[in-house]
């Protein structure tokens, strides 16, 4: 499967805003948003990128969630089709959905810097799920499901840095963090409301109604 391989903010430049994708640095001044040179789109045309409309802005919505929660566009479809078949509102099932992937889990946990981090812990079998190796970021996490750090994983120096960097990490309303244990309980299922990023849902509903 391919994978975006450049510059991460060269993304956030071409949405024009902060997408978080490097972690701590997004909130220091070395943010290319930050820095009024290269806030403008990415490119030869960039300072002169026109204005977008309708169907620009429906896409646009959509590559921010795909970019932030780092799915690629199968993937991404077919999580809004499974977020269409269920009762609610598509658009923030569709959010619901994405929030609940492990990888997510896992940062919202504070045990990654930023959600591609974290997809490359999963990804290496740092952790479990519900005591079982769990190494697929896109699997669902489910009420008082538990996400926990490998035994073999704790005495790797990154792991070790970010356990002691473990009790600065403010944790999310639905996970219960046991920092001892190194583990989080799925104590409730996230809400439109536990989404940390503005997006503008019905926006990528529209795009695909089309």
């Amino acid at each position: 499967m391919s994978r975006y391989t450049g510059p991460v903010c060269r993304l956030c430049r071409r949405e024009s805003e902060r997408l978080f994708l490097k972690g701590e640095r997004c909130y220091t001044d070395k943010c290319a948003i930050g820095r009024r040179a290269k806030s403008m789109a990415p490119g030869q045309h960039g300072a002169n990128a026109k204005k977008l409309k309708g169907y620009g802005t429906q896409l646009r919505e959509k590559q921010k969630a795909k970019r932030i929660y780092g799915v690629h566009e199968t993937q991404f479809e077919n999580t809004f089709r499974k977020a269409e078949k269920q009762d609610g509102m598509a658009g923030v099932n569709l959010l619901v959905l994405l929030e609940r992937r492990i990888d997510n889990v896992v940062y919202k946990m504070g045990m990654a810097e930023s959600r591609k981090e974290a997809r490359q812990l999963v990804t290496h079998g740092h952790f479990k799920l519900n005591g079982k190796k769990a190494n697929i970021p896109s699997m669902m996490i489910k009420l008082n499901d538990v996400v926990s750090l490998s035994e073999r994983s704790r005495s790797l120096p990154k792991i070790k840095e970010l356990i002691e960097n473990l009790s600065n990490k403010q944790t999310v309303r639905w996970l219960d963090l046991d920092k001892n244990d190194i583990s989080v309980k799925v104590s409730a299922l996230p809400t439109r409301e536990d989404v940390d990023f503005p997006f503008q849902e019905h926006l990528i509903v529209e795009l695909y109604s089309k």
